[in-house]
């Protein structure tokens, strides 16, 4: 039995690099239009929200990989294969992490996070200060 603690949520940027952004320039999110696109599975509600969003947005990229593994997706994306979308939250960190640029924001559908514990109500001193810290420093809750 499992319990999910709610931290916030994020909007969704958009990354790539610099000579895949030199091969299919404009204004966001049209540039992704035809542009190799790098997903999570559609077991995601990210993947299904992000779908609504391009169909509703009139953007239909080239999706050229689906992957269940968030990290492997953007290795795929350092290497140029394919824009691909990550937190707004932690934009820092994948731009760095991964030598990439952003192409693009949306807050029109949200990457949501939460903390998964055996306890219903919180209790664990550790526990407890991990998902206060995400809450205040992360989320600013």
């Amino acid at each position: 039995r499992a319990f999910n603690h709610a931290l916030g949520d994020s909007g969704v940027s958009f990354f790539g690099t610099a000579g895949l952004r030199r091969r299919h320039p404009g204004r966001f999110p049209a540039c992704l239009d035809g542009a190799p696109l790098l997903v999570p599975t559609t077991s995601a509600q990210l993947r299904r929200d992000l779908d609504r969003w391009l169909e509703a947005s009139g953007v239909r990229p080239r999706i050229v990989a689906e992957f269940e593994d968030g990290a492997l997706m953007k290795m795929f994306g350092q290497r140029g294969e394919g824009f691909f979308p990550g937190p707004t939250v932690i934009e820092k960190e994948i731009k760095q992490g991964y030598g990439v640029s952003v192409v693009g924001r949306t807050a029109e559908f949200k990457e949501r996070f939460f903390a998964i514990t055996v306890e219903r109500r919180i209790k664990h001193p550790a526990v407890a200060a991990i998902t206060e810290t995400a809450r205040a420093r992360l989320f600013h809750h």
